[in-house]
């Protein structure tokens, strides 16, 4: 695995093995703010007139996401509980050469690091009103003892991953989403709209980050 440069600044992973980078090379820092912060989080306070959320994100990989989210959470006075699931966690080090650092204040990033292993066994308070827990699991094998309000869904694509885009596995993870929660993710595909539809939400495109013309957001029905 290496770091390379993507067309933002921002650095991604690329994942050899898997022949896939974990975030966008027209963005990494863009997609994330854009798909996940902004056209999740956001429109969820939004939408709920809330200043608390629960985030569950699939496939957590370098943190940026949480990263990003944490900031924004801190700075506008929003209490964050993120939970990731990691089927394959980075080492800490690999973690360090991402120099996300630029994109948050320090204090925020110096704690992360210090807690980053440990929440791969146990929810950690990183920051006041920012705890993070990392599932250190494969996504059927993930059962917590809670609902969320904002799902991120950051899988690899559907065709180096196809795995994680079946009817079963996003049923198995919206399972974890409270009524009224959002689903968030970069990619958008008929089969990808049939599945949600066939679990219950309620769908809409919204613009994609750069290199995407649309992306998928989903609601989850019930009261």
């Amino acid at each position: 695995m290496e770091f390379v440069k993507t067309d933002d600044g921002s650095k991604t992973l690329y994942q050899a093995e898997v022949g896939e980078h974990y975030h966008s090379k027209h963005g990494a820092h863009q997609e994330s703010i854009h798909v996940f912060l902004n056209t999740g989080l956001r429109f969820f306070l939004e939408k709920e007139q809330t200043t608390q959320a629960s985030i569950l994100e699939v496939g957590f990989g370098t943190g940026l996401n949480f990263l990003l989210t944490a900031d924004y959470c801190q700075k506008s006075a929003i209490t964050l509980d993120y939970c990731g699931i990691e089927a394959y966690p980075l080492q800490l080090n690999v973690i360090n050469q991402s120099e996300y650092n630029q994109y948050i204040d320090a204090p925020l990033w110096d704690a992360f690091l210090d807690n980053y292993e440990a929440a791969l066994s146990s929810k950690k308070n990183i920051l006041p009103h920012i705890d993070l827990r990392i599932a250190h699991q494969k996504l059927m094998d993930f059962h917590p003892d809670q609902l969320f309000d904002v799902l991120y869904f950051d899988a690899f694509a559907e065709i180096h991953q196809p795995e994680m885009w079946t009817v079963e596995a996003l049923a198995h993870v919206c399972q974890f989403l409270k009524p009224g929660g959002v689903f968030v993710t970069y990619a958008i595909t008929g089969n990808l709209k049939r599945a949600m539809k066939s679990i219950g939400f309620s769908i809409e495109k919204a613009p994609g980050a750069p290199g995407k013309r649309e992306m998928l957001r989903a609601v989850k029905n019930g009261i």
